[in-house]
């Protein structure tokens, strides 16, 4: 029997997230105020007692997804004993400290890095991501190749029949159509940039500097990365694929049947929300997949 823990992304928050923890347990108190310090402003009070658009914002969602993660999974203490681990995009950081790869004060430092990157590059084109749905990925890889209006790319590969694109308002738009005309479904998505396309150049070679300065060492368990939906150990593998992966597509269906391929029988989530347990069982039925 294998556990296989994973861990959200951004989209995951949610007013209140990780209050009890901060209440109840010293240690977890103690990371959150360690966090604050870093972070140069206190996001627990937004965490805790904000509004949901504040709590909106990139520069702390990112953060505050990363936190609640993390410190849950400290939380759990000596009932954390992961054989393998996984991350859906923002996840895969969460996923890279609980697994002892990172440190938690400089995988915060790159998530707040990461946050404020993405941000800087959302803001100098106007780029969206939309949900296809009900269409097989070549179908919506085909539509994507098709479109000749601005930057349009796969980014999301969540499970079969969701696949999120990514890029320029116009890119994203006449693909939403063409998905329409094959009977697919084409939800917006209510965010300001295009994740993980090339239109995150910017931010990925800011970023880059920020991976190749920080300290990775080898994780207590495989983790799977999301460029590559394979078990990654090696230290510098880790960070080329980490590097990689804002301009780069999630390929979370073929993380979770390659995980289940290796002998994961327990998917645990670790995190706000219940979306990846949700995606765990889309992809495979029968998957045992739950919150912790």
């Amino acid at each position: 029997m294998k556990k296989a823990y994973v861990f959200p992304g951004q989209g995951a928050q949610f007013v209140g997230m990780g209050k009890e923890l901060y209440e109840n347990n010293a240690k977890c108190r103690d990371l959150f105020e360690i966090a604050n310090d870093v972070l140069g402003f206190r996001i627990t009070d937004i965490m805790f007692d904000g509004t949901p658009d504040d709590l909106k914002q990139t520069r702390v969602t990112q953060p505050a997804v990363f936190l609640h993660s993390v410190i849950l999974a400290v939380s759990l203490g000596d009932e954390f004993r992961p054989d393998m681990v996984a991350g859906h995009s923002l996840g895969e950081f969460s996923a890279l400290v609980a697994s002892g790869a990172i440190d938690f004060g400089d995988g915060l430092r790159l998530v707040a890095a990461r946050a404020n990157a993405m941000q800087r590059a959302c803001d100098l084109q106007p780029s969206t991501m939309a949900a296809i749905l009900k269409l097989d990925d070549a179908t919506v890889e085909q539509i994507c190749a098709s479109v000749t209006e601005g930057v349009v790319v796969p980014a999301n590969y969540n499970c079969p029949g969701q696949l999120v694109i990514s890029g320029s308002m116009e890119g994203v738009a006449a693909a939403m159509e063409k998905a329409k005309e094959l009977k697919g479904r084409a939800l917006p998505l209510a965010v300001n940039g295009a994740f993980h396309s090339p239109l995150m150049e910017p931010a990925r070679v800011e970023l880059a500097a920020a991976i190749d300065a920080t300290s990775i060492r080898t994780p207590q368990c495989p983790v799977y990365q999301n460029v590559v939906a394979l078990p990654v150990t090696d230290p510098a593998q880790i960070k080329d694929n980490l590097i990689k992966q804002l301009t780069s597509p999630v390929r979370w269906t073929a993380t979770v049947r390659q995980m289940i391929q290796d002998g994961a029988d327990e998917f645990i989530e670790v995190g706000p929300g219940t979306v990846l347990q949700g995606l765990v069982k889309k992809v495979n039925a029968e998957a045992n997949a739950h919150s912790c």
